[in-house]
C-alpha cells in the first residue's frame, strides 16, 4: 500500500494560487474516485492556508495521476503545479498530518482552529466511505496527537485565530478602534471570532452581513451587533470604517462597482481586510482613490511578531509527533504481514474443515449437541495454534523483519503470491 499527501499552503503559494484549490470537497472527490479506481482511500483537508488530499492506492505511479487531477481541479497547467505543490509519502506523508494537526504548519503557530478543520475533514471522508483502515488509523492519532500538543506543551499559548489577526491589523491601521464602525461579512467562525476581538478593542459598532441572515441574527444575538441583509451592503459599506470580509462563496462577493458607488456617497477612507480563500473582494479596488486593500498573506508580519514564546515549544511538540510517527511507520510495515496472516488462516480453517468432515460421520451416535461440543473444541485448537504465529509476523513485519516472513512462509508451506 501506498500512502502520499499533496498540497498546497500560505509557504508554497500565494493567495490568488491558493484560491484555485478551494474546489467542493464532494465533487472533487467523486471525480478523483470515478477517474482512477486504484484509489483506496482518499481524504481532503481545505482551509484558507492550505488544501492538502491524502491518498492510499496501490501503487506509487498513481502520484502522477493525482496531480494530473489537481491540475485539471484547479485550472493550473501541469506543467507549473510542481512550483506550488509539495508531496509527502509513507511515514512522511504522516509526519507532516501530525505535524500541521499540532498547528506547527499554520501560518499562526499553534492555532487551534486548525484541529476542528481536520477532525471535519475526516468524519466527512469517512462519512462518504473514502476512508479505509490506514487513513481511519492516521487521522485518528493526528486528532489525539494535536489534543496532546496543547496539554502537554505551551504551543498554543497566546495564539490567536486568523480572525483576531485581522482585527489586530486592523488596530494597527488606525492606531485605536475606538469610536470606529466595522462591516463584517459572513456569519461563520472567523466572522464570530473577529466581532469579538472588535467589541474588545472599542469598536463602537459592528454590522454583519451574509446571504444566510438566519445565521448573522444568531451571531448579533449572541455577541452584538446589527444584522444586514446582503441587498443594503453597499448603504453599509458607505458607513463603515473598517470591512473585514470571511465568506466561503466561491465568487467574488465585493466588486470594484460596489466599492465605487460607496466611495462616491462616503467621507473619508475605506479599510477592507479579506481574509476569505477564495478571495471576497475584487483586488482591483486598491485602484481606488481612498481604498485599502489587505488580505490574508498580509497579516504574516502580526502573526510573526508574536510567536516568540510558543517558538520555544516547538521541540516538545516535535518529540511527540516523532514518537507517534514512529508507532505510524511500524502499523504501515506490519501491513506487510497481513497477506501471508490471511494465507495461513485460510491453510489451518481448510485443514479444520477436512479434518472436521473426515470425523464427522464417525461421531454420528452423538448428539446435536455433543457432536457441536467436539467441533467448536477442534475449531478453538485451530485458532489457538494460530495465534502466536499471527502475532509474531506482524511484530516481524513492524520492525521490517521480511526475511523473517519468508521463513515463515517456507516453514507452513505457503507461497508467495505474485
Amino acid at each position: 500500500m501506498h500512502l502520499v499527501v499533496i498540497g498546497v499552503n500560505h509557504n508554497t503559494a500565494p493567495v490568488e494560487i491558493r484560491e484555485k484549490f478551494a474546489f467542493p470537497y464532494d465533487k472533487a472527490i467523486f471525480d478523483l474516485k470515478l477517474i482512477n479506481e486504484d484509489i483506496l482511500e482518499c481524504c481532503m483537508l481545505s482551509t484558507c492556508n492550505r488544501t492538502e488530499l491524502y491518498a492510499v492506492s496501490e501503487h506509487r505511479a498513481d502520484d502522477e495521476m493525482l496531480l494530473d487531477f489537481l491540475s485539471n481541479q484547479s485550472g493550473i497547467e501541469r506543467s507549473l503545479l510542481d512550483t506550488y505543490v509539495y508531496s509527502h509519502s509513507g511515514h512522511h506523508a504522516a509526519k507532516h498530518l501530525l505535524k500541521v494537526a499540532c498547528g506547527l504548519d499554520s501560518m499562526v503557530l499553534g492555532e487551534t482552529q486548525i484541529l476542528g478543520q481536520i477532525k471535519n475533514a475526516y468524519c466527512m471522508a469517512s462519512d462518504w466511505d473514502h476512508t479505509g483502515s490506514i487513513l481511519n488509523n492516521l487521522f485518528q492519532r493526528a486528532i489525539a496527537v494535536g489534543k496532546r500538543a496543547r496539554t502537554e506543551t505551551r504551543i498554543s499559548k497566546g495564539a490567536f485565530s486568523i480572525g483576531a489577526a485581522a482585527v489586530e491589523l486592523a488596530r494597527f491601521v488606525f492606531g485605536s478602534l475606538n469610536g470606529r464602525t466595522a462591516l463584517l461579512i459572513g456569519a461563520g467562525k472567523m466572522s464570530k471570532l473577529a466581532t469579538t476581538h472588535l467589541k474588545s478593542n472599542g469598536i463602537t459598532k459592528v454590522y454583519v452581513c451574509s446571504r444566510t441572515l438566519p445565521r448573522v441574527e444568531k451571531l448579533v444575538e449572541e455577541l452584538g451587533g446589527e444584522a444586514v441583509e446582503i441587498e443594503h451592503l453597499e448603504e453599509v459599506l458607505a458607513k463603515a470604517d473598517l470591512v473585514i470580509s470571511s465568506t466561503s462563496s466561491p465568487d467574488i462577493v465585493i466588486t470594484r462597482e460596489l466599492i465605487e458607488r460607496a466611495m462616491a456617497s462616503r467621507k473619508g477612507p475605506l479599510f477592507l481586510i479579506d481574509i476569505a480563500v477564495p478571495r471576497d473582494i475584487d483586488s482591483t479596488v486598491v485602484d481606488i482613490e481612498g481604498v485599502f486593500l489587505y488580505d490574508i498573506d498580509d497579516l504574516r508580519f502580526l502573526i510573526e511578531r508574536c510567536e516568540g514564546e510558543r517558538e520555544a515549544e516547538i521541540e516538545k511538540v516535535m518529540r511527540i509527533v516523532d514518537d507517534q510517527t514512529s508507532e505510524f511507520a511500524a502499523y504501515l510495515r506490519s501491513l506487510e504481514a497481513v497477506p501471508l496472516i490471511l494465507q495461513l488462516r485460510d491453510k489451518f480453517d481448510s485443514v479444520y474443515e477436512m479434518e472436521w468432515d473426515r470425523c464427522a460421520s464417525k461421531l454420528a451416535h452423538l448428539s446435536d449437541e455433543d457432536r457441536e461440543t467436539v467441533r467448536r473444541a477442534l475449531k478453538s485448537t485451530v485458532t489457538k495454534l494460530t495465534h502466536d504465529p499471527i502475532i509474531r509476523m506482524k511484530d516481524y513485519a513492524a520492525n521490517g523483519g521480511s526475511s523473517k516472513l519468508d521463513i515463515v512462509r517456507e516453514l507452513f508451506g505457503i507461497p508467495e503470491t505474485k
